[in-house]
């Protein structure tokens, strides 16, 4: 392989971090500048896992992909009642953000995670990037790979005018100790993934790991995930106005939501969730919303700059698969930089008709599968067209 590029990696998450140790281990030098003056945390945020998504800890030396997620044997769908309406084998696997993270960043090389390190723009031209740090300090890299998110920057500068389109429905949050909850309702919720149909949308719950990153049953933390409809406007600004008296964009974290909305929520579980689940929200003090939204890309390569993970397409969640994309635009990276012997340009050109393909694919199907649950309300349990995954239903 020729002189392999150093690289600059805009944003520290696990899109980004994944990038990192990719191109790190094909041996680049690699640096990550992250805006974060700590260590990245999110509270509570479970998250599906595909293969993708360890795939590093099943391939690097060291690494154990076991201690890190939850392989649940069952999905079932709940009706308001508690019922079971629909049980079926399934054997999907979840962790929580703050357990991939902290995996993955202790494999990286501290001195070269740059906390506290905002990127405030960049220029490039025939030989190299040049990025600019809000403290003043420049840096210079061959290839420049922006992780930098939803609210993406560099998508900013490289895409301006790029719409950014509200799917008309929000995600509620919660998470509890599962040592909390009654017996009942740990035993009903302790070994599936739990959908429940609601008047507005829908709610699934499923057991990550504890802060700590416990994964025995008793020691995790149940986690909920409601998607509600608000019409764009006063219903959406009102809940999205915190406490503060902010109007907020992306989300409200704990602590932020408007005491009249945190009741109101439990009011809504009473009325129409499954017990089981209602318990959960009654158990969280501080439950959070995270608004859903679709951006579309046409574009992830430019010259020596890439995009990646939600920094380009933002997917809506349903199919437990954002994370899996940037993961799987940071493994494909490595290999169109292999293949092209170093040279990032070329690499680029090689990496994005697929990763454009998979983005596409991947929006289209989740648009459809939240449309299905929140507003045409065909949602069948069991239906095989809903399954979670990267690259179609199941896979």
């Amino acid at each position: 392989m020729g002189m392999l590029p150093r690289v600059g990696v805009v944003g520290g998450s696990i899109g980004g971090l994944t990038a990192a140790l990719v191109l790190r281990d094909l041996g680049c030098e690699v640096d990550v500048f992250e805006r974060s003056g700590t260590a990245l945390e999110a509270r509570g945020a479970g998250i599906g896992l595909h293969r993708m998504t360890t795939r590093y800890f099943h391939e690097a030396d060291g690494m154990d992909a076991g201690m890190v997620e939850i392989e649940l044997p069952w999905l079932q769908f709940l009706s308001a009642s508690g019922e079971r309406v629909y049980h079926e084998r399934m054997n999907y696997r979840f962790s929580s953000w703050n357990t991939i993270y902290r995996g993955l960043l202790q494999c990286f090389d501290e001195p070269r995670y740059h906390l506290g390190s905002e990127v405030a723009g960049f220029d490039q031209d025939d030989r190299a990037v040049i990025v600019h740090l809000r403290d003043g300090t420049t840096g210079t890299f061959d290839l420049l790979v922006c992780a930098d998110g939803i609210s993406s920057q560099a998508r900013a500068a490289l895409l301006p005018g790029t719409e950014t389109r509200y799917a008309g429905y929000v995600a509620w949050r919660a998470t509890v100790p599962e040592s909390e909850l009654g017996p009942a309702t740990f035993e009903a919720l302790r070994d599936s993934i739990t959908y429940s149909l609601l008047p507005s949308g829908h709610v699934l719950v499923y057991p990550i790991p504890s802060l700590d990153g416990a994964l025995e049953p008793g020691r995790r933390l149940a986690n909920l995930v409601w998607y509600h409809n608000y019409e764009e406007g006063g219903a959406l600004d009102d809940l999205m106005t915190d406490r503060f008296g902010q109007r907020q964009t992306l989300s409200l974290p704990p602590g932020t939501v408007r005491g009249e909305h945190v009741a109101w929520t439990k009011e809504f579980a009473d009325a129409h969730m499954a017990p089981a689940i209602a318990e959960i929200l009654h158990r969280t003090p501080e439950p959070f919303v995270q608004v859903i939204y679709d951006i579309d890309v046409e574009r992830m390569a430019f010259g020596r700059i890439a995009l990646i993970g939600d920094a380009a397409f933002a997917v809506r969640p349903h199919a437990a698969a954002g994370t899996a994309k940037a993961c799987a635009d940071a493994w494909a990276l490595g290999e169109a930089l292999r293949d092209a012997d170093g040279d990032p340009v070329a690499a680029l050109a090689r990496w994005e008709p697929g990763q454009l393909a998979l983005g596409r694919q991947l929006l289209e199907r989740t648009r459809d599968m939240g449309d299905r649950s929140q507003f045409k309300r065909n949602w069948v349990p069991g239906d095989p067209s809903l399954r979670l995954g990267l690259y179609g239903p199941g896979r």
